[in-house]
């Protein structure tokens, strides 16, 4: 008897048990904490503040950057502006900290009312997910049935990373479908396509900055085949930079003065390299890890984009952006999800290598897991205990957050000989 059924149900029910956990555990105990704390909490959708600057940017002319911008979306985001001189209120003020052209992406919806919008939005962002399972398969050139596509989607939607994107409305999650729309246009040469995804995905530059430079110096390996990228980036680049100052004169340094104001009050963007090993040694170890990806960028700049070696690079960028980068929320690491793929398809492989891949495979699964575990066993808890008891321990499923980026990034690297095996060997 097949076991696709079964793994098709267990995927169900993992995904079914942390939506559950979602919705009756933590957000209850954060309602519950605000309440007793007094901590405003209004649409809490971090789409809002983008689409409250791009209205009155696009249908008012305002600087979407400015302190009374800024302090309209306060009243929509928490439902009063922020009070420093209350203890309990946010510090993160919810300024526009993006690239002026979001406004571009979001002009669709500027003339709609937020609820219809959002309503639509979180839709958008379910399919979208859905959908880069499909297109990361197919970057992966991991050739599976139909019915164990299914498993892979259902986990991707109902993984904590994606329920936390759908909640808050991350354009996290638009991005990292951004990306892989990008990847499989490039694996199916059309560079031209793949350039101008790339650039709408640097609506949050953090997260494609590495991915960019990579693709760079890709292009550089085979300048007369691969250039039509390298021109598709920058000219689609230059006119979202160049159309953000028409509606915006002057907007980069409004954005760099906005980014920073964010760090600054929201404590400073550390990286869970610097969550991990402190400020200091976390950039130190970060230039690094970034060294050690440009160093394979380089040595296998010449590689085809359908080649093992590509496929091991892209995944190793992607792991290295999420270490380094100056955020460390969960949503993010929608973009290790072709890591993930591709270290399931090596396991066989890998669990035949030496002790060290056995063992990083064995810490990289439990990291990888747990999150579920954790919420069904809370969820469960749910029919036996009071549900404020069950919510004391809501955080269990988070206890693995920092460990999920660091593990599979050390499979990758270290078991490179092992991941990329041929479809038809799976």
């Amino acid at each position: 008897m097949s076991k696709q059924p079964f793994i098709v149900l267990g995927a169900g029910l993992l995904a079914v048990a942390m939506w559950c956990w979602v919705q009756y555990v933590a957000i209850p105990h954060q309602q519950a904490d605000a309440a007793r704390l007094g901590v405003p909490r209004g649409n809490l959708s971090d789409l809002y503040p983008r689409w409250l600057g791009a209205r009155e940017l696009l249908l008012h002319g305002r600087d979407p950057y400015a302190s009374d911008v800024t302090r309209e979306i306060q009243i929509g985001y928490y439902g009063r502006p922020i009070d420093p001189a209350r203890p309990n209120d946010p510090k993160d003020q919810q300024g526009f900290a993006y690239p002026v052209y979001v406004a571009f992406v979001l002009a669709p919806t500027v003339r709609l009312p937020f609820e219809v919008v959002q309503r639509g939005f979180l839709w958008l962002l379910i399919g979208l997910t859905a959908v880069s399972v499909l297109l990361w398969l197919r970057v992966l050139d991991w050739q599976i049935s139909a019915s164990a596509k299914i498993p892979w989607i259902v986990l991707a939607v109902g993984s904590f990373p994606a329920i936390q994107g759908f909640k808050l409305q991350q354009l996290t999650l638009l991005v990292a479908a951004l990306v892989a729309g990008a990847m499989y246009a490039l694996t199916r040469k059309h560079f031209v396509g793949a350039g101008i995804l790339l650039a709408l995905a640097s609506m949050k530059p953090q997260l494609v900055v590495l991915l960019a430079l990579w693709l760079v110096i890709w292009v550089a390996g085979n300048w007369r085949e691969r250039q039509r990228l390298f021109w598709s980036l920058a000219a689609s680049g230059a006119a979202l930079v160049m159309g953000g100052e028409i509606v915006l004169p002057g907007w980069i340094g409004k954005f760099r003065a906005s980014s920073a104001a964010y760090y600054q009050y929201t404590g400073g963007g550390k990286s869970v390299l610097d969550v991990l090993l402190t400020p200091v040694w976390g950039r130190l170890v970060a230039l690094i890890l970034v060294a050690v990806m440009l160093n394979f960028a380089w040595r296998w700049r010449r590689e085809s984009e359908a080649s093992p070696h590509f496929q091991w690079s892209l995944c190793l960028v992607l792991a290295t952006t999420l270490l380094v980068i100056p955020m460390f929320a969960p949503y993010n690491q929608l973009l290790l999800l072709p890591v993930a793929m591709a270290i399931v398809r090596a396991v066989p492989r890998l669990w035949r290598g030496t002790r060290l891949s056995r063992f990083l495979l064995g810490v990289a699964a439990f990291a990888a897991l747990c999150p579920w575990i954790a919420a069904a066993g809370l969820v469960i808890a749910l029919w036996f205990l009071p549900a404020p008891t069950v919510q004391k321990a809501w955080v269990l499923p988070l206890f693995t957050n920092f460990t999920i980026p660091v593990t599979l990034w050390a499979v990758i690297l270290t078991a490179r000989g092992h991941l990329w095996v041929k479809s038809s060997d799976v």
